[in-house]
């Protein structure tokens, strides 16, 4: 029997689930608890996050509706295990969202966007009774995302470089630092401290550590297939030349992919 109700709403996507999860209803949907769905929801996030990066409006409307599937099985499970509500979610965000803006929904004034970020950490901070700016940052996070989170974080209170330059000097230190290394255990630490340094970089360029690590990873495999191919057409093992041959392939594929 077709399902005759309206295909744009919020509500008919939460009496879908509630369906779904239903004695009579789906048996997967029904297995699934908080935890189960945790890979599904980050999977979820990164396709939509995929979706932006090709600018593809289609495919993000169908990846953001997944997400939304993902609130709502949450939210259903956790009516029934008592807890919490699809209307305690939206309550909980909508009252956030209003008390974080003071200057569209009080009488709070600001200049500018500075402000804006600055008066969203005071009163976020006030809220949870936290004691530092950093606190509440998922550690689940990538690490190159939480480091660059961090760093924002930091640099909202003012600690960070004026300019640039400050934060270039300082990953050359800290490469200057890793040359230096005697041991694998200084080595794992001041590696650390370069891979810092240059989110850091990243952060002052207005750059997404994580994203641009993504497309050199996607640019790299693409590149590597190509050098792949031509030896499979040539019929030559690649691990078989030598390096300055491997070499030439992989200008030849940079070359191949710029076109």
């Amino acid at each position: 029997m077709p399902y005759k109700r309206k295909l744009d709403t919020f509500n008919t996507l939460v009496d879908i689930i509630a369906r779904l999860r239903a004695p009579d209803g789906c048996p997967w949907d029904r297995e699934q608890t908080h935890l189960s769905l945790k890979p599904n929801l980050v999977e979820e996030c990164y396709e939509a996050l995929e979706a932006i990066d090709e600018g593809d409006d289609q495919k993000l409307c169908e990846e953001l509706g997944d997400i939304l599937m993902q609130v709502a099985l949450h939210s259903q499970i956790g009516r029934e295990d008592g807890h919490f509500s699809v209307e305690d979610v939206l309550r909980s965000i909508n009252t956030k969202l209003i008390r974080r803006h003071p200057h569209v929904f009080g009488t709070a004034k600001v200049s500018g966007s500075q402000d804006v970020i600055q008066n969203w950490e005071a009163i976020k901070q006030e809220e949870k009774g936290t004691a530092s700016v950093l606190d509440g940052l998922p550690k689940g996070m990538p690490a190159l995302a939480y480091s660059q989170a961090m760093q924002r974080r930091a640099a909202r209170v003012g600690f960070d470089w004026a300019e640039i330059e400050g934060v270039l000097d300082k990953l050359g230190e800290e490469v200057e630092e890793l040359r230096r290394c005697t041991s694998h255990e200084e080595r794992v630490r001041e590696f650390g401290d370069v891979l810092f340094a240059l989110v850091n970089v990243a952060r002052k360029l207005d750059v997404e550590s994580e994203e641009a690590l993504q497309l050199a990873a996607a640019r790299f495999r693409k590149r590597f297939r190509l050098m792949e191919e031509d030896c499979l057409r040539r019929g030559v093992v690649l691990s078989s030349l030598p390096l300055e041959e491997q070499d030439k392939l992989w200008e030849q594929a940079k070359e191949r992919l710029s076109e």
